[in-house]
């Protein structure tokens, strides 16, 4: 930038802007006001490139109504095709947590644009008599309709993404399970021995709660299309054409090939923030549920001489600085803690939407942050797993048919041939003695070695198998 300044005028009077700055006087009140995160708006450019889609299509929509002259509708769309090309993007330098509702983002938008709109009319920043930041580019709109609007079109392209990762996942652990379909182990429940089942089992499994939450994505996704642009100020549309709301929704489709709808209630639309509670919530059940799986992959790669060392998670780095050979399980380790960043910024999700009063929820910047974070870390997080972490695990068969083949678990095989007070009673014996369940029910004499083996095998024992006698009468 030059070390020349323009001077520029508001509410609260003058102000010297660097001359080629495209933001303007409100923008540098906003900058000024808000040192919070330290995260600008430009930190997040699908959230640039959201608003100025919401900008060209009201440009576009204004023109086509008469609102705007023809010349100044276009230099407006074209400033706003810019940003969406990539440029300008660092002229967007507000902080993405502020206080008024997101009045000061809808201003850094619009002044950037009408100044760049400025500069294709062949003029020089800062000549608002030509194109004005509120009269022209904010025509037939309000903070309140163009701040949550540009947030929705944002979601929508973050939880694409995520769903995206998480599709990654869940192939990946689909993979290890037709890998590891043919590895027997012993099943735990409260950490203690149950009954056999297969690794490509407990991996399947996974991919199916994987699966699962990408559905709940979709539903969350299409509760997000629903916008209120054209609702102005509170929703009763003030100052906004008749006819801008569906025309306006309709250039948006156009540009963003996104089916967003204009919501039917623009009043309650503006107030309420249970879309955002409801993408939340859907947001930390994938991180309880991610957060859930790595503490399983943790505990069967333990080790490796003093855990369950079942499975081998890929060497990602060394793991200590002052214990030589240890490695650390690092990847399941930092998906832990990106779950627990979700589940905490759901938290504030949650307040900030309880938080909004009468016509306006105020707190939106602070929702819109949290949940670009989430959706950001979740999809890192998925990738980050799937490609160095899930891809790269082995198993350790031997271990887990070892482990198999000395539980006493194997007795609840028995119940249906021998009924439950026997097997609790070799169970028991079992854990006593230090001995194997087959001795103990051959040394009984309650089975034959034959009838035991088939009984016992624990490949007859990973699916549903009645292998008792049928009740007569």
């Amino acid at each position: 930038m030059s070390n020349d300044v323009r001077r520029e005028h508001d509410l609260l009077g003058e102000r010297d802007i660097p001359a080629g700055a495209y933001y303007g006087v409100q923008t540098l009140r906003g900058v000024e006001n808000f040192h919070i995160t330290g995260i600008p708006l430009s930190t997040y450019p699908s959230f640039v490139k959201s608003l100025a889609y919401v900008k060209k299509a009201a440009a576009l929509a204004n023109g086509q109504l008469g609102l705007l002259p023809m010349n100044v509708a276009d230099a407006i769309s074209r400033a706003c095709d810019a940003v969406l090309a990539g440029k300008h993007g660092e002229h967007f330098v507000v902080d993405m947590i502020q206080g008024g509702a997101g009045t000061s983002t809808n201003m850094n938008a619009n002044e950037v644009i009408a100044n760049a709109a400025l500069e294709i009319l062949g003029y020089e920043k800062g000549r608002y008599d030509i194109v004005h930041p509120n009269n022209h580019v904010n025509l037939c709109q309000s903070t309140n309709d163009v701040y949550p609007t540009a947030i929705r079109l944002t979601l929508i392209l973050k939880i694409r993404a995520l769903m995206e990762a998480m599709e990654h996942l869940r192939a990946a652990f689909e993979k290890k399970s037709d890998e590891f379909s043919d590895v027997i182990k012993m099943g735990r429940t409260q950490l203690q021995d149950a009954v056999p089942m297969t690794l490509g089992q407990e991996f399947g499994a996974y991919a199916i709660m994987l699966g699962e939450d990408i559905e709940r994505m979709k539903e969350a996704q299409a509760l997000v299309r629903e916008i209120n642009l054209g609702a102005t100020a509170i929703g009763t549309g003030l100052n906004a054409h008749p006819d801008y709301a569906p025309l306006v929704a309709e250039k948006l489709r156009e540009l963003t090939g996104m089916d967003v709808l204009t919501s039917p209630n623009l009043v309650e639309a503006t107030q309420d923030s249970g879309v955002y509670v409801q993408l939340s919530g859907v947001l930390k059940r994938v991180a309880v549920k991610l957060s859930k799986i790595c503490n399983d992959l943790r505990l069967l790669a333990s080790g490796p001489r003093c855990g369950l060392n079942e499975i081998n998670l890929p060497a990602m780095a060394p793991g200590s600085t002052i214990m030589p050979g240890k490695v650390n399980p690092i990847i399941p380790e930092v998906v832990n803690q990106v779950a627990y960043l979700v589940i905490g910024n759901d938290v504030t999700v949650s307040f900030a939407a309880e938080a909004g009063q009468l016509e306006l929820n105020v707190m939106e910047p602070v929702i819109a942050f949290s949940l670009f974070n989430s959706l950001v870390a979740l999809r890192r997080a998925c990738k980050t797993l799937a490609d160095r972490c899930i891809t790269g695990i082995t198993a350790n068969r031997d271990k887990c048919r070892e482990y198999v083949e000395c539980s006493i678990g194997l007795v609840t095989a028995l119940n249906p041939y021998i009924v439950y007070e026997r097997s609790t009673e070799i169970a028991h014996e079992a854990l006593e003695t230090n001995r194997t369940v087959c001795e103990i029910v051959l040394e009984k004499g309650y089975l034959k070695k034959e009838e035991l083996d088939d009984i016992l095998s624990p490949e007859n024992m990973v699916k549903p198998k009645w292998m008792g006698k049928k009740k007569e009468g």
